[in-house]
């Protein structure tokens, strides 16, 4: 059984881990993707900042970290929040773990008052393009206020 839950300070080099091992592992170990975020080493204390973010872990049985994701702000005025590191093992994939992860994500921007959803990904990320697709993320074509990750090339919304 996997549970959801709200990070922890323990998670932070795990997550930092399965973050970087996956963007490495499909070539984006490159500036202007999260592998650089300086916030990286950090999402505890990052997301602890502001009661309108959150980075949810999911664990398993014995409490190992199998990824994650985070809601934060991007455009306040506007209500809009930002999807952000939703990064699992490669064990932890292929089990609709990250629908259960998107759905604790967009309940959280719900309550906190956001209307729409942002993401910033990258086209050789298959699996992620497919999945925000398949749950209901619109295909935006280009960044949304000069988002922060240049390397993206991929941009979807979703309004909540």
């Amino acid at each position: 059984m996997v549970k959801i839950r709200p990070i922890e300070g323990q998670d932070d080099t795990v997550l930092a881990a399965i973050i970087r091992d996956s963007l490495k592992s499909y070539g984006l170990d490159i500036p202007g993707t999260a592998y650089f975020d300086k916030e990286l080493d950090h999402l505890s204390s990052f997301y602890a900042k502001k009661a309108n973010r959150e980075y949810f872990v999911a664990v398993d049985n014995a409490g190992n970290v199998l990824g994650g994701d985070g809601i934060a702000e991007f455009d306040p005025v506007n209500k809009i929040a930002e999807l952000q590191k939703l990064y699992l093992t490669n064990a932890a994939r292929g089990h609709h773990l990250s629908y259960r992860l998107l759905d604790t994500a967009v309940g959280f921007a719900k309550g906190a008052g956001y209307k729409t959803i942002y993401l910033e990904t990258h086209h050789s990320l298959i699996e992620a393009v497919h999945l925000y697709q398949a749950y209901g993320f619109t295909d935006l074509g280009h960044p949304l206020n000069n988002g922060e990750h240049s390397s993206m090339d991929k941009f979807f919304v979703l309004n909540i």
